[in-house]
């Protein structure tokens, strides 16, 4: 699999932290896997200093986990995060749809009109990568709608530590055809610029759809342990 060649800059250690970081949100490196460094060192071109300091960053952002004399593994998610830290996820999306219905114009209305029907698009194709990245750009398009750098931090903030199960692959066709008509009331809730309802579909979406299809992966995980 192609990984993403570093480019010397001044503050090494940040690109790489970037590219790590990148390289985990897309999947490329997945939960529980081993952090090789002789061959990130080797494909980046770079010495086990700057890889090691950016490992530390990624340790603290709660993507990586440094085990004493094992060296690193990407961080995986439990249960007990999908109930503590989904609710939050929530309210952060409950309250970025509220704003987004007060703030949004019409040219940003149908921009996210236009993702909606692509992802939509995707999904009568059965095309569940390109939903994903998709539906990803969705919710963050209406991060962004929002025009709140703070909340869109504490967003991209939460998101790292669930990455594994938020936007996830290999959804059962029924939460699948669920989470589409959730998205499609919540385009509809945006387009009529009904804040109120807006924020609790949001918050719906996140702590009903969301959450079983998170703690679903998490079970097909621990099978698949076990055979």
């Amino acid at each position: 699999m192609n990984m993403p060649t570093i480019v010397p800059r001044l503050n090494l250690h940040d690109t790489v932290t970037t590219a790590i970081r990148g390289m985990i949100l897309d999947g490329v490196l997945v939960p529980g896997q081993k952090i090789a460094e002789r061959a990130l060192c080797d494909r980046f071109g770079i010495s086990r200093t700057p890889l090691r300091e950016a490992l530390k960053v990624l340790a603290s952002e709660g993507l990586i986990e440094l085990l004493p004399r094992r060296g690193a593994i990407v961080a995986q998610i439990t249960k007990a995060d999908i109930r503590d830290l989904f609710p939050i996820m929530g309210a952060l999306e409950g309250l970025a749809g509220e704003l987004a219905c007060a703030r949004a114009d019409a040219r940003d209305i149908q921009r996210m009109r236009d993702l909606h029907d692509q992802m939509m698009d995707s999904y009568i194709r059965r095309d569940e990568h390109r939903y994903l990245r998709q539906n990803r750009k969705v919710h963050e398009t209406i991060f962004a709608l929002a025009r709140n750098p703070a909340l869109s931090e504490m967003y991209q903030q939460v998101l790292t530590r669930i990455h594994a199960c938020r936007f996830i692959l290999k959804k059962c066709d029924r939460d699948w055809a669920v989470a589409v008509a959730e998205h499609a009331e919540i385009m509809d809730a945006l387009a009529q610029r009904d804040g109120a309802r807006l924020s609790q579909l949001m918050r719906d979406h996140i702590a009903g759809t969301s959450v079983r299809i998170a703690l679903a992966s998490l079970d097909g995980n621990e099978e698949r342990d076990a055979v």
